[in-house]
């Protein structure tokens, strides 16, 4: 299980340290991919493969699945994290979704998103006043 948060700087070839508590567990063959609200998603092969089990039950003769599964697979590349716990942010993934040198690593339970910073603090501001409300409205559905 992936948590905390941890400010980070991409080197000067795009590489990112994985925060040691994250490391371990992640392994050495990792996915990355297109994220929600900006953020890009970084699996480790266990959970990667078991969204691609998810992904296979959805049926591609719906128009939304064919879009939403088109760019999901288009926007991942394997990845291999080096012995000083670094994984090479590919160039396209960075630029196409705007991630600056100065990157927020979040824990997300099965998962872990890599943020541009200065995007994730305004999405943070963003939904913080929001926070007892999102809480209320989950568990409301859960019933």
């Amino acid at each position: 299980m992936y948590f905390g948060s941890f400010v980070h700087n991409l080197d000067e070839k795009g590489r990112l340290m994985i925060p040691r508590k994250m490391r371990e567990e992640l392994g050495y063959k990792v996915y990355i991919m297109k994220g929600f609200d900006g953020s890009l998603s970084l699996y480790n092969e266990e959970r990667y493969l078991e969204l691609v089990k998810e992904f296979s039950r959805l049926s591609f003769n719906q128009q939304k699945v064919r879009d939403y599964l088109r760019i999901q697979f288009a926007s991942t590349y394997e990845m291999e994290v080096d012995k000083l716990g670094r994984v090479q942010l590919p160039t396209a993934l960075l630029n196409k979704y705007n991630i600056s040198k100065e990157v927020i690593v979040l824990g997300i339970g099965d998962h872990i998103e890599v943020w541009d910073k200065a995007k994730y603090i305004e999405y943070e501001e963003s939904v913080k006043d929001s926070f007892e409300s999102l809480a209320e409205d989950i568990d409301a559905k859960r019933d």
